[in-house]
């Protein structure tokens, strides 16, 4: 999902905040880094995009990288990750009706699927795709939920390794070598990249350090047995590259914005946007669609890091050129701080909580170095600046 609310709340200690000059992104984004001028590697990113890649060049690679791994006799050739949102879908559909590739899709079940992204995925199928869906052992799934949620502010922490780990594990056991993933977050969005082929090809160790951060075999507890965890085990790395599986990222080949992708898609199938007009916490109606638990999953990235959903669009928007800063600014302001009150009675119920428990949880994870409390509330002491 990009910006990623994992860690726990830090101590008092109040090093300032300060916002991308370009976009809104602001330093507590976790492993961000910004130049001399005041500017994200984000936003250097986007500029990169526009003014220094040669995408010609890169449609040639992407190309090439096809051509390699085509089927030559109607066997499944690639793999793609999918949601059934507009960024995984624009690739399945470019990789099948643009390219020729026959790709399998691979779900890793949303932690509470909702009927947007349930109608969003049977319309893509429709169109002419093999699809495998998994869920995970409800039982053990919601007890994960609940104690991640309790022990580091993030319920989708055992969904995280699920949603990476089953694609590979399908690409090594049905013998598939070629996966395609989105984008890379840490060159996209603003993070740290550790050599320059991160944004082309998937590192898998860095997928572990980055991404899951954590072996699941340490979740094993007493109601969680190993046969529980086996669904969010990532396949050893040296069984992955001796079945010759390689990932690559979309976005390296062909120029990423999750706007546009969402133009795209809408053209070629009935895709749904958020029946409301928006989604709560952001301005957007057609980004993360598919899970009751989003909102939550956003609102506590706001907790942790100051800021939530409507500073994410924006600044995606803002650095592909899909709107203004003042305008990003204005929306942002309006709707980041918005609490997940859509379908919260339902989650409080999925994590087996009343509601002055999860307040307390929430509170526990809140950063002392972003947020004060005054006149008996919280505010963030480096609030977004003035329109």
């Amino acid at each position: 999902m990009g910006d990623r609310p994992n860690g726990t709340a830090m101590e008092k200690g109040c090093r300032e905040i300060k916002y991308c000059r370009k976009c809104l992104m602001p330093t507590s984004r976790p492993r961000i880094e910004f130049d001399s001028e005041g500017v994200c590697n984000a936003c250097g990113h986007a500029e990169r995009k526009q003014q220094v890649i040669d995408w010609e060049e890169r449609g040639k690679e992407f190309r090439e990288v096809l051509d390699r791994y085509r089927s030559k006799d109607g066997r499944w050739d690639c793999v793609v990750p999918w949601s059934g949102g507009k960024d995984s879908s624009t690739i399945a559909w470019k990789l099948k009706y643009e390219f020729g590739m026959n790709p399998l899709l691979v779900t890793f079940s949303p932690m509470m699927p909702n009927e947007v992204g349930s109608r969003n995925r049977e319309s893509l199928i429709r169109a002419g795709f093999d699809h495998l869906f998994f869920r995970p052992n409800q039982k053990a799934h919601r007890r994960l939920a609940r104690r991640f949620f309790i022990e580091r502010g993030n319920p989708k922490v055992a969904w995280d390794a699920g949603v990476n780990a089953l694609p590979v594990q399908v690409a090594v056991n049905y013998a598939i070598p070629l996966i395609f993933y989105a984008e890379h977050g840490e060159t996209e969005y603003g993070g740290k990249v550790i050599h320059g082929q991160s944004g082309k090809v998937r590192d898998f160790t860095e997928v572990i350090e980055h991404q899951i951060g954590d072996d699941p075999m340490n979740w094993v507890e007493e109601e969680i047995g190993e046969k529980d965890v086996q669904p969010y085990l990532y396949p050893d790395l040296d069984y992955i590259r001796e079945r010759g599986v390689t990932a690559f990222y979309f976005a390296y080949f062909n120029k990423w914005s999750m706007y546009e992708n969402y133009l795209y898609i809408r053209e070629r199938i009935p895709f749904q946007t958020h029946p409301q007009g928006r989604t709560v916490g952001t301005f957007t109606d057609f980004d993360s669609l598919d899970d009751k638990m989003d909102p939550l999953y956003y609102y506590m990235q706001f907790i942790k890091f100051g800021f939530g959903r409507a500073v994410r669009d924006a600044s995606r928007m803002i650095q592909n050129g899909h709107m203004t800063r003042a305008e990003g600014l204005s929306l942002a302001s309006k709707y980041d701080s918005e609490f997940p009150h859509e379908f919260f009675d339902e989650v409080l119920e999925y994590l087996g909580m009343d509601e002055e428990a999860f307040h307390e949880i929430v509170d526990k994870h809140r950063n002392r170095e972003i947020w004060e409390r005054v006149g008996g509330r919280w505010v963030l002491r480096y609030p977004l600046p003035e329109v």
